[in-house]
């Protein structure tokens, strides 16, 4: 299955909107680095920086708006940066340190069991207000709720229970105001820098359902396409790399 041609022309709208707002507003934060300039050349430099910049926002900036784009072609409702919510319950705050506790001990992680257990208590006890939550993607479909948070293609291995808290968290803020909701939670990283060998899972295995909590590189575009959409995705980028690569040199040449 391929990306429908309006679908496509809209997705690549997307991407060169925000690559040609970049390149215009793009400064370079170093002014002056007369060993490099001298030795790889100012353009070349510049052009780095831009990279390293680019890198630095790819998330926010152009992965989360393709990935509304891709998804509001196939679900009822898409929304980047989500405020699901600031209220959660006692009773489930205690909850997710007992899930987290047992996780730490070696309990295998049980997506499904975990949101029930959230569920029960999702309205005991206090409602403490906390800092509003944003999720990076929000999508309803079939009356069924999936938020995504993207991650760095490498993400930090200590930081691996600050994501699982952060999954079940949004689980039982979503839940103190929809009890009855059927949802899902995921850790997304947008492509495999391993690539052709498998993502690296086991850095995650223990404390996430690895079935259900993370989707990478061609599952979770796929997933937003409703079908074997990836590579046609990573055409529509390539396209438009071909399109603006004269604005590009025109803008880089400019630091010659």
């Amino acid at each position: 299955m391929s990306i429908k041609s309006r679908q496509r022309s809209s997705i690549e709208d997307v991407i060169k909107r925000i690559l040609e707002a970049k390149l215009s507003s793009y400064n370079p934060e170093t002014k002056h680095m007369p060993f490099h300039y001298r030795l790889l050349g100012q353009d070349r430099m510049a052009l780095y920086s831009f990279i390293q910049s680019l890198n630095t926002a790819f998330g926010k900036s152009i992965f989360e708006p393709v990935a509304e784009a891709l998804a509001s072609q196939h679900f009822e409702s898409v929304q980047k940066q989500y405020e699901i919510g600031n209220r959660i319950s006692e009773s489930a705050q205690s909850e997710i340190q007992n899930i987290i506790n047992g996780l730490s001990t070696g309990k295998a992680s049980d997506k499904s069991a975990e949101i029930e257990r959230i569920r029960v208590v999702c309205n005991k006890g206090k409602m403490n207000k906390i800092r509003t939550v944003k999720v990076d993607l929000y999508i309803c479909g079939d009356n069924e709720i999936h938020l995504f948070d993207l991650k760095t293609v490498k993400p930090n291995v200590s930081n691996f229970k600050d994501f699982k808290r952060t999954l079940l968290e949004w689980v039982a803020i979503f839940l103190g105001r929809e009890p009855d909701a059927r949802i899902n939670t995921y850790i997304a990283i947008p492509y495999n820098p391993y690539h052709p060998r498998p993502y690296e899972r086991w850095t995650m295995k223990g404390m996430l359902d690895l079935a259900s909590e993370l989707k990478v590189a061609e599952e979770f575009w796929n997933f937003l396409g409703n079908g074997e959409i990836y590579p046609d995705l990573l055409d529509c980028f390539e396209r438009v790399g071909i399109e603006l690569k004269p604005k590009i040199d025109a803008r880089f040449a400019q630091f010659k």
